[in-house]
């Protein structure tokens, strides 16, 4: 064993404005499994994560539940830890960035920074919503992008390509707050010089502290020319106003890797230790950042410059990790596989996604898939009929024969010395993010338990006269196995870990616990560690994530792609919406109606007044298709409209219904018209 290391690890921030889901999960286990190996290693780890709280996307969601943006992220923090406490995920502390210790940090950032001539100031033109009457952060202008014309990429970087860029290089951009073409406005804002840092960063990343499929990533960034980086954003904005400046406010991505500081100094005053002696340039203490890779740029460029810059320590690993795919795909909502943690835990057993995450992790930046065929195959094969299956068999015998007590004398030193030594070949993955080749090591030594169990075959001897000795011996080398299994599969199965410790009656198992053997000890009475998946539990799942998909698509309107489709088709720009029941569409009351009288509406840029007839009932509708139709044109003609719709009480007046229109809008929409001979009033079917 090394000597004692002192670790600050962390996660990435959950963005405070929805629920955790699989995609996140990646994250949170990998890091949480690494943390919980340090600490069995005998190592200090402090293992930090916060809530990333400010910025545009959490004020305007705030605004639409007509709460202030404070309740929405206590309340998104909530949901949150209880989402990351139901798979076992262990923080040491858990805070926000809009918390006071976050703001301190941030500001002492800003001033080390500006007082060192890091920061800059300059006129830029920026998008601006003329409808919202607000600057556009760049996540709410979507456009083609500017390097290789890919479609609906927002406005700091494509998805496509990985270019990063300005949100006014966007081609045909469109805010996606109201829908209205950008207009542009100038305004000053405050840089970070990131170029002053070049040598710095070339020398950090030449020092191995990330993965060489990230090192050569950047190197592309270095030979493009570091930027110089926006660092203000103006009001109205949800964040910490940035000290000396008026109606200026830090850019989310400014104080979220800080909050990694403000957790832990918040976490510091609980715990009565030394924030400087952590995070001072000189700190004889380690910091290793888990991340995915779409947020590399700002964790291995603008992070290590800023702390640099601010006389802080550097990171000395930031690990990066590929995205979740479900059944070969990008997770979606429609198919039912766009799942929430919370979904998960409704149905299935949080450690065996642990399991599964771990066997398929290692420590490239690759993404993984989650086959749900596969995982059901592999928990059911590794955790239940490898694993749990050795304490069972085992379990009963000593139970019922030997008052559960194990041989006074270890009968296999020899194969114990074995599982000892795969300790250290098993610790060396675990460190590396090898995960996978650990979890393959620990079922080749269960596959040997079973084997040997297999071999000796107890239940036959048990029924031998005068070889009780031997079953005994038997089956204490099976629950010693089991018990250095348990050990190396603590880090991912803490809970089975803790379940194990009660059945054998030891302490918490550690690494260095294994090197003795139990003798003459006494167990308890074994109890179930873990149930086989079935198929229909993995069905009720994804109908349950579909259920809450459409409940969120009629709450927000919000529709997903199916299929890829071609450019030149109207499912392109406006694509299906989710599937509903065949119950939910025959709520709807479609009537022919006559227009009788069609005006302007005063004020409204979009709207047309009508007036229909509905065979005896006149109804008053709110209709957006102006850019389309002349009033008088549509007077005398026959539409279509949902006839028990709820009215809606607009600016203007009460709208009584809806007609119904076709086309991708502006100029290019057609109301439906039934054909010749209908009457109002009928009925569509």
């Amino acid at each position: 064993m090394s000597e004692p290391r002192r670790i600050l690890v962390t996660s990435a921030l959950p963005y405070a404005n929805g629920p955790i889901h699989l995609g996140h999960l990646v994250e949170y286990i990998q890091t949480d499994i690494w943390a919980r190996f340090q600490r069995m290693r005998g190592h200090q780890c402090h293992y930090m994560c916060a809530d990333d709280a400010h910025g545009t996307p959490i004020m305007l969601r705030a605004q639409q539940e007509g709460i202030e943006p404070e309740a929405l992220i206590e309340r998104m923090a909530r949901e949150h830890l209880e989402d990351f406490d139901g798979f076992g995920i262990g923080f040491d502390h858990y805070h926000s960035t809009h918390s006071a210790e976050n703001r301190a940090c941030a500001e002492t950032i800003y001033r080390r920074l500006e007082a060192a001539g890091h920061i800059s100031r300059r006129t830029i033109t920026q998008a601006f919503d003329p409808e919202k009457s607000m600057f556009l952060p760049d996540r709410f202008i979507q456009g083609r992008c500017p390097r290789c014309g890919a479609d609906d990429q927002y406005g700091d970087s494509c998805e496509a390509c990985g270019a990063t860029y300005s949100p006014t290089e966007l081609i045909d951009p469109v805010s996606v707050i109201s829908g209205a073409t950008p207009v542009e406005r100038e305004s000053e804002h405050l840089f970070f010089e990131l170029a002053h840092f070049e040598a710095l960063l070339r020398d950090w990343l030449a020092g191995g502290h990330v993965q060489p499929a990230m090192a050569h990533k950047l190197d592309e960034w270095f030979e493009s020319g570091l930027q110089a980086w926006d660092i203000s954003r103006d009001a109205p904005y949800w964040g910490f106003e940035i000290p000396g400046e008026q109606d200026k406010y830090f850019y989310v991505w400014l104080d979220a890797p800080i909050g990694y500081m403000g957790a832990f100094r918040h976490y510091c005053q609980q715990q009565g230790l030394d924030f400087d002696a952590w995070w001072g340039r000189d700190a004889d203490t380690e910091l290793v950042h888990f991340i995915g890779k779409d947020i590399a740029y700002f964790h291995m460029l603008f992070w290590p410059a800023m702390l640099a810059g601010a006389d802080f320590r550097l990171p000395d690993r930031v690990h990066c990790h590929g995205f979740l795919t479900i059944n070969g795909e990008k997770m979606s909502k429609s198919r039912g596989t766009f799942i929430q943690a919370s979904t998960y835990l409704d149905h299935l057993h949080p450690e065996a996604l642990r399991y599964y995450f771990a066997a398929k992790l290692g420590d490239g930046v690759e993404d993984i898939d989650l086959n749900l065929e596969d995982f059901r195959q592999r928990v059911n094969s590794d955790l239940v009929g490898k694993l749990v299956n050795i304490a069972s068999r085992c379990a009963g015998f000593v139970r019922k024969k030997f008052d559960n007590t194990l041989s006074g004398r270890f009968p296999e030193p020899a194969m114990h010395a074995d599982f000892v030594a795969a300790g250290e070949r098993i610790a060396a993955h675990y460190e590396a993010c090898e995960y996978g080749h650990a979890m393959r090591e620990i079922m080749h030594l269960a596959d040997r338990t079973n084997e040997y169990i297999d071999e000796k075959k107890p239940w036959v001897l048990i029924k031998e006269e005068g070889r009780e000795q031997e079953v005994q011996d038997i089956c204490s080398v099976g629950l010693e196995c089991f018990r250095v299994l348990m050990t190396y599969l603590k880090p991912v199965l803490p809970r089975m870990a803790e379940q194990a410790e009660a059945f054998l009656d030891v302490d918490p198992l550690t690494w260095e616990s294994v090197r003795e053997p139990l003798e003459g000890h006494r167990v308890r009475r074994f109890k179930p560690l873990m149930q086989r998946i079935e198929t229909e539990q993995i069905d009720a799942m994804l109908e349950d994530a579909r259920d809450i998909a459409r409940a969120h698509a009629r709450l927000t309107g919000k529709t997903e792609e199916k299929d890829t489709v071609p450019e030149d088709s109207p499912l392109a720009q406006d694509p299906i919406a989710p599937e509903i029941a065949f119950e939910d569409f025959a709520g709807i009351d479609l009537r022919v109606a006559r227009i009788d009288r069609a005006e302007h509406v005063e004020g409204a840029d979009k709207l047309l007044q009508l007036t229909l007839d509905l065979g005896g009932e006149t109804r008053n509708v709110f209709a957006g298709i102006k850019s389309a139709y002349d009033p008088a044109d549509l007077e005398g003609r026959m539409t279509v409209m949902v006839a028990n719709l709820a009215p809606r009480k607009m600016r203007f007046g009460v709208s009584e219904g809806m007609v119904l229109a076709a086309g991708p809008g502006g100029g290019d929409l057609f109301i439906l018209s039934p054909d010749a001979g209908a009457e109002p009033g009928m009925r569509v079917k």
